[in-house]
């Protein structure tokens, strides 16, 4: 494995970022995906052997609204329901209901997250449906797929609380709340949680990334950092080996795996190599999302949470006015403004994991996922843009707006920051140039970028029109997300290939090229 930059993990990485003895994560910080995952099933022995320990607690996740008044998501099924019954709503008989229909028919489209979705697997997951649905449950399976955020909120809950609670999810798979297809990952991301909650590696992110290394280099594989890829050597259509900067060249004896978006895949990597132009056209189509921004704090002494004491236990606490809002800040995203009220994501990784900051401190992760890779204005009218560029000064000055809301939920704030750390969008690209413009998720995840359209139609599936050259990462199927699902994928289809029983292993290594569209 070779990795342009100096350290490995990518968007998985963890240091004293603000001051000796408190260690922040930076970009990815929460692994339930991972921790569901079948590559997790099968490595988590290994990783743990190497150090890797997940930690977890019981509470989940909140929303506190500007009242002060808040509603709270635990692993207890039984207590979920009577928080959110605690206003006389029903939200809690609803929410039951709404899991157990989601467990029974919904989580047959999870295995999309794992399938090739231009494969037999998901040919096989569609005859499942038709097996336990029928046609008319099938067809209903596949129109839910399309719903958003706010049709399932409004048809399942009656509580504005409710939706305040769950639309924020949303964001965190790239999608708006009023997006097609938002509905049913939110209801996936709501199961997640309730089924696994927020556990992150004791120490940081990055403990994770030395326990697979560790397995990496014990099966015999090295990993090389410093070492930026230069081209993708093909000859006689097949990728056979990458040329690093400076000349060295790597040699691949089955395949080569790229994991990054499109445009830098086929426009730089393959700048030299033959391939049709719809490929060459489709990858430059490829649209990159919404910008994020990142603001860690090291506090003196843990968070004081008015209106509901429970919050400070909480891993992940969201600070809107509820579902309208969410959809308006978005909104003023897209259209190239700076939300008046963006949706702050208030990550408490110490309520986890307390070796994060020296006794008695405590740590913020900030994440703001509703910003414009250039500004051209500011929805409050506050804040000068300038041209655009995410400058320093333009970047404090937009997180003082968010230290402002922090402030109003939390009592004594600003006698408790002992230091503070802003990485714009133009700072998250500079770390990573996968997420381009500050888009964490690399690229939009709306519907035609989605499942069987990512990372473009006609560029559908792992698979290249150069043989034995695979593309992964968040930028195809299934997205973005520390699942490891595009890993998993390619993995087991150079596995499967490779064990063909009745075929030469010479010739399982031939990947036959995508056929043109």
């Amino acid at each position: 494995m070779v990795e342009q930059a100096d350290e490995l993990g990518g968007a998985v990485r963890s240091g004293e970022l603000t001051l000796p003895g408190f260690t922040h994560d930076l970009f990815s910080a929460w692994h339930p995906l991972f921790v569901a995952s079948s590559a997790y099933a099968e490595l988590a022995a290994d990783l743990t052997r190497h150090g890797l320990e997940y930690r977890d607690v019981g509470a989940v996740t909140a929303t506190a609204f500007p009242d002060h008044s808040s509603r709270l998501l635990t692993r207890d099924p039984d207590a979920n329901v009577a928080e959110l019954d605690a206003d006389g709503s029903g939200d809690g008989r609803r929410h039951r209901a709404d899991r157990d229909d989601f467990d029974r028919v919904g989580s047959a489209a999870m295995g999309l997250l794992s399938a090739e979705v231009a494969g037999p697997a998901a040919l096989r997951l569609a005859a499942r449906a038709l097996r336990h649905g029928g046609r008319r449950g099938a067809l209903a399976l596949l129109g839910g797929l399309a719903e958003s955020s706010r049709s399932w909120l409004g048809r399942t809950f009656a509580s504005p609380s409710t939706a305040g609670l769950f639309a924020p999810w949303v964001l965190h798979t790239g999608l708006g709340p009023d997006a097609a297809g938002s509905g049913y990952l939110n209801r996936a991301i709501v199961a997640l949680l309730e089924g696994v909650g927020l556990p992150v590696p004791a120490g940081g992110a990055s403990r994770l990334v030395e326990a697979l290394v560790a397995v990496i280099e014990e099966q015999g594989g090295a990993c090389r950092t410093g070492a930026a890829v230069e081209r993708v050597l093909v000859r006689g259509g097949r990728a056979v080996g990458v040329r690093l900067a400076g000349g060295p060249e790597v040699e691949a004896r089955r395949a080569v795996v790229c994991n990054l978006p499109p445009p830098a895949l086929y426009g730089r990597l393959l700048a030299d190599a033959a391939l049709p132009g719809w490929a060459r056209e489709a990858a430059a189509r490829f649209r990159f999302g919404r910008a994020g921004m990142q603001i860690h704090y090291a506090l003196s002494a843990p968070p004081r949470w008015r209106g509901d004491e429970r919050l400070g236990g909480v891993p992940i606490v969201h600070l809107t006015p509820g579902l309208d809002a969410v959809a308006r800040a978005v909104s003023e995203a897209e259209r190239g403004l700076l939300p008046a009220e963006a949706t702050v994501v208030c990550g408490q990784p110490c309520a986890v994991d307390p070796s994060r900051a020296p006794e008695g401190s405590s740590i913020l992760w900030i994440q703001l996922q509703e910003l414009p890779p250039r500004p051209v204005g500011d929805a409050a009218g506050e804040i000068e843009v300038g041209d655009g560029s995410w400058t320093p000064a333009l970047a404090e000055r937009y997180a003082d707006r968010i230290e402002a809301r922090l402030a109003h939920h939390l009592e004594g704030l600003a006698e408790s920051i002992r230091a503070r750390r802003v990485l714009s969008p133009a700072d998250i690209e500079a770390a990573n140039p996968n997420l381009v413009g500050g888009d964490i998720y690399a690229g939009a995840c709306d519907l035609d970028q989605s499942l069987l359209f990512r990372p473009r139609p006609e560029l559908s599936g792992h698979a290249t029109p150069v043989a034995a050259l695979y593309e992964i990462g968040a930028s195809t199927h299934p997205g973005p997300g520390l699942g490891a699902g595009s890993g998993i994928i390619v993995a087991e289809t150079l596995l499967r290939r490779a064990r063909r029983p009745g075929v030469p292993a010479r010739l399982s290594r031939l990947l036959p090229p995508r056929r043109s569209p």
